[in-house]
């Protein structure tokens, strides 16, 4: 990794994509530190416990919520929005052949992301002031005595608003002028600051006294490591599936009789099925604490369906095992691939072309998607159990959760593989001049 920036740096056009990369990720954090007028943010900030699930989207946003600062929603809208556009996309069939028009098809789809991110960024806003309300954080003394409190709260809907389109906007920069997936990076830059954060607190707690913190924080970085390992190994295994292709002979000129493979990830769908999970349990429960935190069914859903309780685990673990399976169908499409080596020439060994190669290719891919739900579940559950018994202190725990350390792996190595690609790609354009 540090090798490749190295020698990234050395090239003048991949340099200044980096330095573009890093200035835009350097506005993002601004803008999470940058306060709303209006907001009280000491008062809110002692209003969201550890744990809690305003807490885990503080954590996402890099502590931008509990700040009340103009960045508080995050990219939250615009994934939700992706989430529901893929959804969308295979039962649609308009959307299907958007997604087949190449960069046309992509700017109609990215004008539908845009409008459906605006809905959510204001469904998400108004739950979000309505939580800053019911905990007093909403303050006049910006506006004078005089003001009234819902124009305040409409002022401060309006800022947050402005700034998911604004935290949208860079991503998209970063995506066209920079190096990464935009969005990807913002996500990781507020789950790496969630983390430094939480662990300089863990720090201070250590050198001001607490012994007990000192071993704590040795453990649970050597249980962090291994988790971290063990994301990284599964995240790179793949099947490969060999494919030979016949001998052609047309003319004077040889064609074919190579051997290559198609690569089967064990974890095509990546941290997709977790979000989804999480997100589709929790949601009921995030709507019940911005509008209703004392009500019956809050308290009844967080007992029952609350995170850490048995039936959420188990509801979790078959959820991310369907989800899997969703994004494994619309990933890998074993028909298209058999009849593609069908088309050029070529075989799998041991296999007949047609029906048996795509049987084949299917009976592979669901074993791999089955080992790969297991995993995520897995992932998705018993580290942070264990890390709860480790630590006394649940910030580095909702720090290092399950699907923060698989985005933070996932986008670290797709940020790597991208700029090998993009050094590949200027050092052949430097060998062709």
């Amino acid at each position: 990794m540090f090798e490749t920036l190295k020698n990234a740096f050395k090239n003048r056009e991949v340099r200044i994509k980096i330095l573009i990369t890093i200035g835009l990720l350097f506005i993002y954090r601004l803008g999470c530190w940058v306060p709303i007028p209006g907001i009280d943010a000491a008062i809110y900030k002692d209003t969201i416990s550890d744990g809690s699930l305003l807490s885990l989207l503080s954590g996402i946003t890099g502590s931008a919520l509990q700040n009340g600062a103009l960045f508080a929603i995050g990219v939250t809208p615009y994934i939700n929005a992706s989430i529901i556009l893929q959804l969308l996309t295979v039962a649609i069939p308009r959307l299907q052949e958007y997604s087949k028009q190449g960069d046309e098809g992509k700017r109609k789809i990215t004008q539908i992301t845009r409008y459906i991110t605006i809905a959510l960024a204001l469904a998400q806003s108004i739950g979000i002031t309505v939580s800053y309300a019911r905990s007093g954080a909403i303050s006049n003394n910006v506006f004078g005595p005089m003001t009234q409190t819902w124009v305040i709260a409409m002022f401060v809907c309006v800022l947050m608003i402005m700034g998911a389109m604004l935290t949208m906007w860079l991503g998209e920069r970063i995506t066209d002028y920079g190096v990464g997936n935009g969005i990807s990076l913002l996500i990781f830059v507020g789950i790496i600051s969630s983390a430094g954060l939480a662990i300089i607190a863990k720090f201070q707690a250590a050198f001001g006294g607490n012994e007990m913190a000192i071993w704590e924080l040795l453990g649970f970085a050597l249980m962090v490591l291994a988790v971290f390992l063990l994301i990284v190994f599964v995240d790179l295994s793949e099947r490969r599936v060999q494919v030979t292709y016949a001998k052609q002979i047309k003319g004077r000129k040889q064609y074919g009789g190579q051997s290559t493979y198609i690569p089967i990830k064990l974890n095509a769908s990546g941290v997709m099925p977790i979000i989804f999970a999480t997100a589709l349990i929790t949601f009921p429960q995030m709507i019940a604490q911005l509008f209703a935190p004392t009500s019956g069914f809050y308290n009844w859903w967080t007992k029952w369906l609350g995170a850490g309780s048995p039936i959420y685990a188990v509801l979790v673990a078959l959820l991310i095992l369907f989800f899997s399976y969703f994004y494994a169908q619309i990933e890998f499409n074993p028909e298209d691939i058999s009849r593609n080596i069908q088309q050029y020439g070529g075989f799998i060994n041991g296999i007949r072309p047609g029906k048996p190669t795509t049987e084949y290719l299917a009976r592979i891919s669901k074993r791999l998607t089955l080992f790969g739900a297991i995993f995520l579940a897995f992932i998705a559950l018993v580290p942070s159990v264990i890390f709860a018994a480790v630590l006394s202190d649940a910030s580095l725990v909702n720090a290092f959760s399950a699907t923060g350390m698989l985005i933070v792996v996932s986008v670290a190595l797709e940020f790597e593989k991208q700029l090998q690609s993009l050094m590949m790609m200027k050092q052949y354009k430097g060998f062709l001049k």
